[in-house]
């Protein structure tokens, strides 16, 4: 493999992660001085926060799309021209509603970048370096949380009514920095070949991937495209995934009842419930941001070292011991540090094992031709629980309080370890077909 080009298109694409996690998170600096500049209520503050989730729902769904008609390098140009109107939009927006419009257009931006950037680098990499490759999308997604949350710290120390929409418009330069090194990445050779288009380009691609094995690898690439050649255009929902699908639900679901952007969006009000003042609040989310980026960075060392299963059952156990910890303070009422502490703990197994897992295996347990439509019920499995906890945090958070949301959150992921530990295959170190031959009734 030339490794310093190969590494170049996944980090460029992977970009496309780091918008997705400044966009997710920049929120929880802005959605307090929202509320009250706009006079929102409850339900129109829960609505207003979650907009951005709904549109990546919808993004998400659709991401398949655009992804498998005009391909997957032309379809990253599309989410990051919508990157840079949305966060433009939004620092502008003069009303209520043309806010909600631009926070909305930004999440469908993220929901295609969920489908579409870790199906590229899931195409482009080698079977022995994927994991890590993919997991780079993850990386960049917990690097843009860390920066956005500096970004807010940094931003609203500075004070001033109009923070929320620096806060929110500084996305802008690195939108138009993806949208410019993007040039340099070609289209994925498996979707040349699966459109059957510009094979003489997919061949020098794949001759840049593994100049050894490339020839080795065409041909196993055909034998796959020629077993549904002249067969009726492949449907995702029929039982010969149903196995792939099963998979890629549930852990996406999981995924979200872990509480995750419950506590990436609401983090500084989950601080200031347990007892921290609003500096402190907004301080301690830089530390959560640190220490998932730490984490995650440590997951893309072991990821392709002891497996995606591994890291999950490692992980899972973590996420159970500190949500219990995280209910019994709120339960028990022992203070801001005791929850701040947990959460930080918590963040470190969630980013060693599902934060880095989630999009390297739902991007790799899907066949060829069905892949980006794999990728969309994922990610849209992921965004829609996603939504729901977003806009019913609020709510629940002033009415049954902290204690009862996070025992359900623990509660959950003791369901997760026993999927992971009865269902989840292990997929490291083999090619996408390979996996395909385990994955698909025939």
């Amino acid at each position: 493999m030339n490794s310093n080009i190969v590494f170049f298109w996944a980090f460029v694409v992977a970009l496309g992660g780091f918008l997705f996690g400044f966009d997710t998170a920049v929120i929880s600096g802005a959605e307090q001085d929202i509320q009250q500049y706009w006079h929102l209520s409850e339900m129109q503050h829960g609505f207003t926060v979650s907009i951005a989730l709904i549109g990546t729902v919808l993004g998400a769904l659709g991401g398949s799309m655009p992804s498998d008609k005009l391909g997957r390098r032309a379809t990253l140009l599309l989410v990051a021209i919508v990157y840079l109107v949305s966060a433009v939009g939004t620092a502008m927006a003069t009303n209520w509603y043309l806010f909600l419009l631009c926070r909305f257009v930004g999440g469908l931006g993220v929901g295609a970048s969920s489908v579409t950037a870790p199906v590229y680098i899931s195409e482009v990499s080698p079977a022995q370096y994927r994991g890590r490759m993919v997991a780079l999308f993850q990386f960049n997604v917990v690097f843009g949380i860390l920066v956005s949350y500096l970004s807010n710290y940094l931003i609203g120390g500075q004070g001033g009514e109009n923070a929320w929409r620096l806060m929110l418009g500084i996305q802008a330069f690195p939108a138009a920095l993806f949208l410019l090194l993007l040039r340099w990445v070609p289209e994925s050779p498996r979707w040349l070949l699966l459109q059957g288009k510009a094979e003489a380009a997919a061949v020098k691609t794949m001759q840049i991937i593994n100049p050894a094995g490339y020839e080795q690898d065409m041909i196993t690439i055909r034998q796959s495209q020629q077993v549904v050649a002249g067969a009726p255009k492949e449907k995702l929902l029929s039982g010969k995934y149903r196995t792939p699908i099963m998979l890629a639900v549930l852990f996406a679901m999981f995924n979200q009842v872990s509480g995750i952007n419950a506590i990436i969006y609401y983090a500084p009000r989950i601080f200031e419930m347990s007892g921290l003042g609003a500096g402190s609040s907004l301080l301690s989310t830089v530390g959560i941001g640190i220490v998932n980026f730490i984490f995650t960075l440590t997951a893309i060392r072991f990821i392709d070292r002891i497996g995606r299963r591994q890291l999950m059952l490692i992980g899972t156990v973590g996420l159970i011991a500190t949500l219990g910890l995280v209910a019994i303070s709120f339960y028990r009422h022992t203070g801001g540090i005791a929850v701040v502490s947990y959460l930080l703990i918590y963040i470190a197994f969630f980013a060693f094992s599902q934060g880095a897992v989630i999009w390297v295996f739902i991007s790799e347990i899907f066949p060829n031709q069905v892949r980006a439509k794999g990728q969309t019920l994922g990610s849209f499995t992921h965004w829609i629980m996603a939504a729901v906890i977003a806009f019913t945090f609020p709510y629940l958070a002033s009415h049954i309080g902290g204690g009862h949301i996070f025992l359900f959150f623990c509660l959950m992921m003791v369901l997760q370890l026993l999927f992971v530990w009865k269902w989840m295959p292990e997929t490291k170190g083999q090619t996408l077909e390979q996996i395909e031959v385990s994955m698909v009734v025939h």
